[in-house]
């Protein structure tokens, strides 16, 4: 692995930062080399008690990239170059030892996995997966830890009597819950939600979310939202990171990212959003994701974008500030590039959805 060197994050900074991250799956199948590029170059920081959101289609690499930064890779997936940096350590994640690596876990850096039941061992009561999961991290007495959990149970509005059940004897919602709890028992300074609402109805999804919401706040955390659902991430992030193909496309404040979508990627996915009293039928994107196992030259979206130009097939635009706090990489989307008369968009009238 090529790592870059870089200093230990100011504690009133950032709470993370991740610099020309790249994890690639890597494979040998019939004595031929092959890698999936899932995770290529992503640079990005998370300040303190913020919620950040990831959003993209499926396949785009937002579970590779989360399971990046939680140094939680097993092979074929490896780190590639870049580096992933915390406040609360003194390193490169990845230059510390694996047993420092654990130790951070839960204490500081805690994860709500997507799916409950693929979380929960389902042959353990509750109060077992607490102590397996926190015990050895909260350095204090099983009696004391006991009272502690209960404290917390009580704090998410769960009742202690969860802690004698199975997962099965526990709805999907509930479930859920208490992942939420393992996950914020330590009070860590940041948490990693995978798709933590998914298969949830939207009631209780709605319920969910304020738990996270509410926990975060509380607790002064800083957290990585990950769902394809813009309506979830409308509801509960700060600043908002839209990936595609491995890379982030763009970045911003929430509301600025729904209300001015730069990159005509962002702004398929804002116009796909269903509104109330709206029946016109909405137009699907040509094409399909490219795979990442060979990627097209310069910028991955170009094959299916209605502003395409020629340089968009050649070079990869950078990842620029054209706003406060707003970050895109499209050179359509950019002053710094035009099409020539020649090189017309192929729908003029979709130059004004992202300017």
């Amino acid at each position: 692995m090529t790592q870059i060197s870089g200093s230990p994050l100011d504690e009133n900074s950032y709470v993370l930062e991740t610099r020309a991250l790249r994890a690639y799956y890597r494979m040998k199948y019939f004595g031929i080399d092959r890698e999936v590029r899932a995770v290529d170059g992503i640079s990005m920081h998370v300040r303190k008690n913020e919620i950040y959101g990831i959003a993209g289609e499926s396949s785009c690499g937002k579970t590779t990239f989360i399971k990046a930064i939680a140094a939680a890779i097993r092979p074929p997936l490896e780190i590639v170059a870049g580096h992933v940096n915390y406040n609360f350590i003194n390193n490169d994640l990845y230059a510390l030892p694996s047993k420092e690596r654990s130790a951070i876990r839960w204490r500081h850096l805690s994860y709500i996995l997507q799916g409950s039941m693929n979380v929960l061992n389902p042959v353990r009561r509750i109060h077992k997966t607490f102590e397996d999961f926190a015990f050895r991290h909260m350095h204090m007495g099983r009696s004391e830890f006991e009272q502690e959990v209960k404290r917390h149970l009580e704090r998410l509005r769960l009742p202690a009597e969860i802690l004698r059940a199975y997962p099965h004897e526990l709805s999907g919602g509930m479930r859920q819950r208490v992942c939420i709890a393992l996950a914020t028992l330590c009070k860590p300074e940041f948490i990693i939600a995978d798709e933590p609402t998914t298969a949830l109805d939207v009631v209780v999804q709605k319920d969910v979310l304020a738990m996270i919401r509410e926990t975060q706040s509380e607790f002064g955390s800083s957290m990585i939202f990950v769902t394809h659902d813009l309506a979830v991430h409308a509801n509960i992030t700060d600043r908002l990171g839209i990936m595609y193909a491995g890379r982030l496309v763009e970045e911003g404040r929430t509301a600025d990212v729904f209300s001015n979508p730069m990159h005509p990627y962002t702004a398929h996915l804002i116009a796909s959003l269903p509104r109330i009293g709206d029946i016109h039928p909405r137009n699907a994107l040509t094409g399909s994701p490219p795979s990442l196992a060979d990627p097209p030259k310069g910028c991955r979206f170009h094959p299916r974008c209605p502003l395409a130009m020629e340089i968009c097939r050649h070079e990869n635009p950078a990842l620029t500030t054209l706003a406060e706090d707003h970050r895109v990489a499209c050179f359509a989307a950019s002053a710094t590039v035009q099409p020539t008369s020649d090189e017309k968009p192929q729908h003029p009238e979709a130059l004004e959805t992202v300017r």
